[in-house]
């Protein structure tokens, strides 16, 4: 069991390939045994013990995961449309206090510049869930 206390952080979750107002912030929460996604609400959108999560990085950046069968889509910005993330999200952020990026996590200055950083985001948590247990290519 790792003695790492955990991380969290807000990222999005897109609901549709297509449709950029149905990707909506999340707010993701890692512990040894435990992965929480939370929507805007603080609704439970996703609990499971990261050793049962299985999942790959695609080229570009988002973090496609699946759990009992099912498929989140996570990505490390919002479109356009996408909603803010809410207050509530954000006082949960801070309240969990691990949500610091780790100093690798800073990207390459394109994906600085196009992209806010989010790839590099993205890679992040995917190398968090692996050191977590979960089984991704």
């Amino acid at each position: 069991m790792s003695t790492d206390t955990g991380h969290s952080g807000i990222v999005h979750w897109r609901r549709s390939v297509w449709n950029g107002a149905r990707c909506e912030p999340v707010l993701v929460i890692l512990r040894p045994d435990d992965l929480q996604v939370r929507d805007r609400s603080l609704r439970t959108v996703l609990r499971a013990d990261p050793r049962a999560v299985t999942g790959r990085l695609t080229r570009f950046g988002t973090l496609v995961l699946t759990v009992e069968g099912r498929r989140y889509a996570l990505v490390g910005r919002g479109a356009s449309l996408s909603p803010a993330p809410s207050a509530d999200q954000h006082r949960a952020l801070e309240d969990t206090g691990s949500g610091s990026p780790s100093p690798t996590a800073a990207g390459g200055a394109v994906d600085q510049l196009l992209n806010g950083g989010a790839a590099a985001r993205m890679r992040d948590w995917y190398a968090r869930l692996a050191a977590a247990g979960a089984r991704l290519s």
